[in-house]
């Protein structure tokens, strides 16, 4: 599985971590920056990221800024992308089973380093759940469409 990773200044050691523990589980990463911790603009590495999924280069993506929200409304934006910021396991389960999220945003400064790698391994490790939920889910498609 392809991954793209981003981040602002605020997760960039955080998608560091993450980005070494899913090459250290096999998982091919696309990282779309930031690449240091000097002050740069969240949208520009949401936009990356989710550009990479809607356009089929990735199949799943990780944000990380300092509490997630602003790359969760950024990558919203882009046609096929389905991002979800998530603070703990649990909202990483239902994300991806229920909302067949590709994006997963978190928060840096919401979690340490530990709580953020178990939610991204929750999140990979949970299957969608299709049945109602693919109705749904084919809803959120055709709300894309309405723009």
């Amino acid at each position: 599985m392809k991954i793209a990773l981003g981040s602002d200044h605020a997760g960039f050691e955080a998608k560091e971590s993450i980005e070494r523990w899913l090459i250290d589980q096999g998982f091919a990463c696309f990282d779309k920056g930031t690449h240091d911790t000097e002050s740069c603009d969240y949208p520009d590495f949401a936009g990356e990221v989710a550009r990479s999924i809607s356009i089929g280069e990735s199949e799943m993506g990780i944000l990380v800024c300092g509490t997630g929200i602003g790359m969760s409304i950024c990558a919203n934006k882009i046609e096929k992308v389905r991002a979800a910021l998530c603070h703990d396991e649990h909202t990483a389960q239902m994300s991806r089973e229920h909302n067949d999220s590709n994006v997963l945003c978190l928060g840096a400064r919401l979690n340490d380093q530990e709580s953020l790698l178990r939610i991204v391994g929750k999140w990979l490790n949970t299957p969608f759940g299709g049945d109602r939920h693919a109705r749904r889910v084919s809803k959120i498609g055709d709300l894309e469409q309405r723009r």
